[in-house]
């Protein structure tokens, strides 16, 4: 599981081992706070092994999926769910003409480039898995819509989307399912450095939670009990959906 240090990753993981994983790998940049989730993640019941990976560097894709085989005996799951934000990345809002090359390559690479590569490395894993394997993909609310200040992540969040979709056409015949979970506004640290470094916090409240139908941020195990349904067995006839867990924003995109 990539992006576990923290946020949404961190409540998949912990999700997951509650509900009954054998052993959880938990992959971040972040080392300090991705050692210290590996070690809540077995207080909850399960085997817990960190690797520290950039996502930028396919080495390092590479080699964590070789050590999540490793540590669980193969793989059954994967869950691709690392991203930043525009803003997380240059430190605040952008628009399409401020951003540079490299910021939209490294956008690019982060958010979308690292599913394909952890897809293609978990793939000879997944396909000798007898267990159902799932491959599970973080899209976003902003997979459909256009917000202001985040234009390279919308971008590599619609075609994560799409990638899916390719995903499950492609691991049908080995039945490996394929789905996507999109979030709305979720109380994770990444959303909340949005909030905080946007120029006005309250208009970006407002932009973020107010198109909500249920007026609240979501908390980041709402998401994650969708992506370990998404991940489960109990979602065997489900291949290529993104599932939107967004508090109701898509079905009337006002704000409230």
């Amino acid at each position: 599981m990539t992006g576990a240090a923290q946020g949404m990753g961190k409540a998949i993981a912990l999700r997951a081992a509650r509900e009954g994983a054998a052993s959880v790998t938990l992959a971040d940049i972040k080392e300090t706070e991705g050692q210290a989730a590996a070690r809540e993640v077995e207080a909850e019941g399960a085997k817990s092994l960190f690797v520290a990976a950039d996502l930028r560097a396919g080495a390092d894709i590479v080699a964590m999926v070789a050590a999540a085989a490793e540590f669980g005996g193969g793989l059954d799951v994967l869950v691709n769910n690392a991203g930043i934000t525009d803003d997380g990345l240059t430190g605040g809002p952008q628009t399409l003409d401020s951003l540079t090359e490299e910021q939209w390559d490294e956008m690019m690479d982060i958010n979308l480039k690292a599913m394909w590569r952890a897809v293609r490395a978990a793939a000879p894993w997944l396909r000798k898995s007898d267990r159902q394997p799932a491959i599970v993909n973080a899209a976003s609310v902003a997979s459909t819509f256009a917000y202001p200040g985040i234009p390279a992540y919308s971008v590599a969040k619609g075609a994560v989307k799409l990638l899916t979709q390719i995903m499950a056409a492609d691991y049908a015949p080995y039945g490996i399912r394929c789905n996507a979970y999109a979030p709305g506004a979720i109380s994770t640290p990444m959303l909340m450095h949005s909030i905080d470094t946007a120029p006005d916090r309250e208009e970006a409240i407002k932009l973020t939670s107010g198109p909500h139908l249920i007026k609240r941020l979501g908390d980041p195990d709402e998401a994650a009990a969708l992506a370990c349904f998404l991940a489960s067995g109990e979602a065997s006839f489900m291949t290529g959906a993104t599932v939107l867990v967004d508090g109701g924003t898509s079905a009337w995109r006002g704000n409230g």
